[in-house]
Order: structure tokens, then C-alpha cells, then sequence
């Protein structure tokens, strides 16, 4: 049944009807208020929370999918987006200090002060988000772990995590350029969208001279510093703000410029889906444009891009040919790998037969008609 308590005074409190709830309240009232608009701000156990949120989770399912891949995408996205509004309204309150002043509650301050800084007073916030927040502190703490740098990598809240290894593999194992072998002391590289830092970090680890890493997220800039202080390449690794960097350190060139886009063109609804979601293709266009300027002659461009759009049906392969060659640039090559992440194995995934059928690929790109041609290979 739902709690009498007297909703709490002094928060900003969001906007429609707000309720109190406890352990009494049951998941079927809680997920008929949230389903409604109605935020329920918790008031029992800690651990009944977590519970909660997890049978209301099962009463919202799965939600409708399509035979077409581009609707059951277009339906699988607006079924997370519902699952997200109505989990959201289970509510928590942190207090002035990031307590959280329930039974049987963890110390959240740490994650807190790292995801949100020095707190500005009590707060309410969803517990689905105050659990992402634990679980990015503790992946932060602990690190993930990069077989291809055979280190840890350590990620910060809201930056994208490298737990798929085989894009950083593709860029592990890629032949470097001509330019780069020669005198790999003097090369410079450029990672575009460094995020964790985790490819600037294994061009370092290459023997490339200097790395630069660029990124526009302030949250990334951090994390990417953090990494290659940690990893001892704080020496060889600078990370400035910006797609490209400017003309400063690196003169504004290099030989070997490395992009990791986001994979699927579509627009982020939450701060978490920017490393997945590249609204209008903006970062893949913007890579592709500035290309030519920042390479130094015999210089390479690699691009790490999923095909899953094209098995969802939001890009076409041709599409992204013609982006390549309206730039100016040409294919020198293209190795591909298979995921090999659970979810391209789930069978009641509403995407399984896109992910199924992924391929992840780094394309050689370059404006330079003598560096040499290679045959596409690994899986089409």
C-alpha cells in the first residue's frame, strides 16, 4: 500500500505528482503511479529499492519488434525510452554530503562526488541512475582490463568503457603506416574521440612518437589524462578538447590520425548514448572532411565503424563510400572482425539479426595515390 508520509519539503522536487513510498508499496502500484507520471520518492529499505525497481522492470517486458530492421529498431528504441521514463520516477534522496539515509544503504559518496562533483545541497535522483553511478565508481576503482595493452584501463562516470576489445585489437594489430615504421620516434598520431584514451594509449604502446588525443567532452579529456598517467605515456600523450587539434603541438598533422565514431547515426537521448548514437553522422562527417588537411604525406586515416547501421538499415554501404570519396579520400585497405558479444549470440535480443550479421571494420583511408593498395579482408 502506499505510504502517508508527508512528501519531503525543501528539494526541488520534479514536475507532476509526487508520492511517498516504502516497502509496503507494491510493484504493481508502483509501476501503474510511474506508468502514469507520478514520482514515488522512497522512503524504506535500500535493498527493497533495488527490488522494486526490478519487478517493475518485468511488468513493463519487452515491448512490440518488427520483422523490418530499421522499425524493430525504430520500436526497440521507443521501448528503452519508455522503460527509462517509468523506472526514473523510483526516486532516492541524497543528502548534503551524498548520504543516503535509508536502511541498509552503501557509502555512495565517492561515486557521487566523481560523477557530479562537490554537492550542492539534498537532492533527489533516480535510483536506476544513483546504481549507474556505483557501478561506473567501482569500474573506475577496479579498471578494465585490455588485453592488447595487457593493463587496465580506467574509465570515469558518462565516458565510455572499452569493454569490447575488438575494435582496440584492429588498431593493435593494423600495420602502421610507412611513415610511422620508417622513424616511429618522430611520428605523430591523432586519436579523434579518445574517450578512455585506451587507443592512444596502444599507438603508444606501438612506438608511436607522439599521440595526441582529442575529445569534446570535458568528462573524457579527464579520464584520458588519468589513463595515460596511469599507464606511465603521460609523456607521450597529450589530450586537448576539440575534434581535431590545432596547429600547437603537433602542428596540426600527422601520420597516422585515428577515429572511433559513434557506430549508429541517430540522436542521443541521454548523456550515457553519446558514445553510441552520432547524431547526423556529425563526428564521421567532420572526420572525414578535416582528413585530408591533417595528414602529412604517405599519412593514413583509420576509421573503426560497426556496420550495424547498414544491417539496421539507417546507412547504406554506398552512403558511406560516397562520404569517403566527397572528401577526397580512398580506400587503401579494410580488415574486419566479428563481435563477440553476448548479445550478438542472444536470440531473443528484438536486434538479433543485425547484430548477428555485425561486422566491425578499420578502413585505411588516405589522399595519397602511392601508398599502397591492400585487398579488403577478414568477414564481409
Amino acid at each position: 500500500m502506499q505510504s502517508h508520509d508527508p512528501v519531503p519539503t525543501g528539494l526541488t522536487l520534479p514536475a507532476g505528482p509526487v508520492t511517498v513510498a516504502d516497502d509496503r508499496m507494491r510493484a504493481a502500484t508502483a509501476h501503474r503511479l510511474a506508468r502514469a507520471g507520478t514520482s514515488l520518492v522512497w522512503r524504506g529499505d535500500f535493498q527493497g529499492a533495488r527490488q522494486l525497481l526490478r519487478a517493475m522492470d518485468r511488468r513493463i517486458g519487452a515491448g512490440p519488434t518488427a520483422a523490418d530492421p530499421a522499425e524493430a529498431f525504430r520500436l526497440h528504441r521507443r521501448s528503452r525510452a519508455h522503460r527509462a521514463r517509468v523506472l526514473d520516477r523510483l526516486l532516492v534522496e541524497l543528502a548534503d554530503d551524498y548520504t543516503v539515509a535509508l536502511r541498509r544503504a552503501p557509502d555512495v559518496r565517492a561515486a557521487c562526488h566523481a560523477a557530479y562533483g562537490p554537492p550542492g545541497g539534498p537532492s533527489l535522483v533516480p535510483l536506476r541512475e544513483l546504481l549507474g553511478v556505483i557501478g561506473a565508481h567501482q569500474w573506475r576503482v577496479r579498471g578494465v582490463e585490455v588485453p592488447a595493452l595487457g593493463a587496465r584501463v580506467h574509465p570515469h562516470y558518462g565516458v565510455f568503457a572499452p569493454t569490447r576489445s575488438e575494435y582496440v585489437d584492429l588498431v593493435a594489430d593494423a600495420p602502421l603506416p610507412a611513415t610511422v615504421r620508417r622513424d616511429p620516434a618522430a611520428a605523430v598520431a591523432f586519436d579523434l574521440g579518445t574517450g578512455t584514451g585506451v587507443l592512444a594509449a596502444v599507438l603508444a604502446r606501438r612506438g608511436v612518437g607522439r599521440v595526441v588525443g582529442t575529445d569534446v567532452g570535458p568528462r573524457a579529456v579527464d579520464c584520458a589524462r588519468d589513463n595515460a598517467r596511469r599507464l606511465g605515456l603521460h609523456g607521450r600523450i597529450t589530450v586537448t578538447t576539440g575534434l581535431y587539434p590545432g596547429g600547437g603541438a603537433a602542428s596540426g598533422r600527422a601520420d597516422l590520425v585515428v577515429c572511433n565514431p559513434p557506430w549508429l547515426p541517430g540522436r542521443p537521448t541521454a548523456a550515457l548514448e553519446l558514445g553510441v548514437y552520432d547524431e547526423d553522422s556529425a563526428m564521421l562527417d567532420g572526420f572525414l572532411a578535416g582528413l585530408g588537411q591533417h595528414l602529412r604525406p604517405g599519412g593514413e586515416g583509420w576509421l573503426i565503424l560497426s556496420d550495424l547501421a547498414e544491417h539496421l538499415g539507417l546507412r547504406t554501404r554506398e552512403e558511406l563510400l560516397r562520404l569517403v570519396e566527397t572528401a577526397g579520400l580512398r580506400v587503401a585497405g579494410r580488415t574486419g572482425v566479428r563481435p563477440g558479444h553476448r548479445r550478438s549470440r542472444d536470440v531473443s535480443d528484438p536486434l538479433y539479426a543485425a547484430r548477428a550479421a555485425e561486422t566491425i571494420s578499420l578502413w585505411r583511408l588516405t589522399t595519397d595515390p602511392q601508398v599502397e593498395r591492400q585487398p579488403p579482408h577478414g568477414p564481409e
